[in-house]
């Protein structure tokens, strides 16, 4: 997951991309790059720092100081969020539809530097804008001061050149430097500032993403428990900046993953892919029990959210889909299946009667259904809740959830099953497909994951029982 590249690397140029390494010399001149490497590499005596005003906007030069973080940032999602190809489509539709009316709605978290320096009213331009400003950019994050409220990008930034970070005393850089808790894992308000974004009311005020929301009324939020940062940005001693002097303390990895990977090439794709999916195996406890009863075979499949501080899946839930794959043999032959999707096919596409589909739906004013997020009005969710106490005691402690199928006679001799995720499915993507709006082979990029902590199997070797 942190395998070393050359600390130059920066994520390749597209056709909808320029280098971020090209921008260097329009962001700071030549003799400006020289002294921040200089105060990368000596002592600094005085307080004047040499990285200042529109310099700060550049994550490149971030990279002399900050090469491990920067690898792991340009592999990101926040570092994706201007390029994605399926948001471009999305956004490029959302503005036809409502003819400009949505403005901002994603771009402001898509790329917010951009919204914020007046470069963009509607994401439709961002290709023609330079790398700096696309993104969630180590400027933006490292600049905020404030929350001012629940969604949809509230963050104000500060105007002083200083940027903010975990580290309580830092020591003299190219930068200005100060502490914040916003920034700082071990406190609960850091989460306020992850939840800015990562919590999206639609126009007609369906909360469709809430995934702040959703930790805040965890276990997790009590005081003592866990922020998104320390699931989503592991710790590992280490310099905070590659300056002369600086000790060695408690760092966070900047991939940040979560869900979702690159689906165009991008840099540090394949370790970003790993992250997913280490993150992915950890997540969830699965049970798997086969009985005999008075109507025949049962199989009671439970799975318990343990380790997610929300809800599962999250995020943009109307988009995701989770799913248990489930297969009963006999002989070698398939006597029951649920679950069992083709490959590039949505898996709401297929019939399937016994089908445990874990997904948010959403519906426009009409009430019809639709997979258009700023369409929507209204929604209806089946995911796994999140823990939301630890006390035994308390009914909330037991949030797993249990199905039971029926399994045909005479009785298997072997059941197998799996839990399976897509971060966003075809039937939204045939869709931007048709509309002309996605490139088809996009498509072929869309990874289904298997949750590798999630697999059962059950022989009637050792008669009926329960496997976990």
């Amino acid at each position: 997951m942190h395998h070393e590249e050359p600390a130059t690397a920066a994520r390749p140029s597209g056709p909808r991309t320029r280098s971020r390494a090209s921008l260097t010399a329009v962001a700071v001149p030549l003799l400006g790059l020289a002294a921040i490497l200089a105060s990368c590499t000596s002592s600094r005596t005085d307080d004047t720092p040499t990285l200042t005003g529109d310099a700060l906007l550049d994550p490149n030069n971030c990279l002399p100081c900050h090469a491990d973080q920067f690898r792991e940032w340009s592999g990101s999602m926040h570092a994706y969020a201007g390029e994605d190809p399926v948001f471009l489509a999305m956004n490029r539709r959302m503005q036809r539809e409502t003819n400009g009316q949505a403005g901002t709605l994603c771009v402001s978290c898509h790329a917010p530097v951009a919204v914020r320096m007046g470069l963009t009213k509607d994401g439709l331009n961002l290709a023609d804008l330079p790398a700096s400003v696309r993104g969630v950019t180590c400027y933006f994050c490292h600049s905020t001061d404030a929350v001012e409220g629940t969604h949809s990008n509230p963050l104000r930034l500060a105007t002083d050149g200083a940027l903010r970070g975990a580290i309580t005393n830092p020591i003299k850089g190219p930068h200005r430097a100060t502490y914040s808790p916003l920034h700082d894992r071990e406190t609960q308000a850091s989460a306020t500032m992850c939840g800015a974004c990562h919590d999206v009311v639609t126009p007609a005020g369906a909360h469709i993403e809430r995934t702040f929301e959703e930790w805040n009324a965890s276990l997790y939020a009590k005081p003592g428990q866990l922020s998104c940062g320390k699931c989503h940005m592991e710790g590992r001693d280490g310099v905070a900046a590659r300056v002369a002097g600086a000790p060695i303390r408690r760092v966070h990895d900047h991939s940040m993953a979560a869900v979702d990977i690159a689906v165009s090439p991008f840099s540090e794709s394949e370790a970003q892919r790993t992250a997913v999916q280490k993150l992915l195996d950890a997540t969830l406890l699965t049970k798997l029990c086969v009985k005999q009863s008075p109507v025949g075979v049962l199989a009671e499949v439970t799975l318990d959210n343990a380790f997610a501080g929300h809800k599962f899946p999250s995020g943009a839930a109307q988009d995701r889909r989770a799913w248990l794959e489930f297969v009963a043999y006999r002989d070698g032959a398939q006597v029951f299946a649920t679950g069992v999707v083709p490959d590039k096919k949505s898996v709401t596409s297929i019939v399937d009667p016994n089908l445990w589909l874990l997904r948010d739906k959403i519906f426009g004013p009409d009430d019809k259904e639709t997979h258009l997020f700023w369409q929507a009005a209204r929604f209806e969710s089946e995911l796994l809740p999140a823990a939301v106490t630890a006390d035994p005691k308390d009914p909330a402690f037991f949030h797993s959830v249990t199905k039971t199928f029926t399994l045909p006679l005479p009785p298997p001799d072997r059941v197998t099953m799996r839990v399976r995720m897509r971060p966003m499915d075809f039937d939204l993507l045939d869709d931007l497909v048709a509309t002309k709006d996605l490139d088809p082979t996009v498509l072929e990029r869309i990874p289904t994951y298997d949750l590798g902590g999630t697999a059962r199997e059950w022989t009637n070797a050792g008669g009926f029982r329960c496997v976990e």
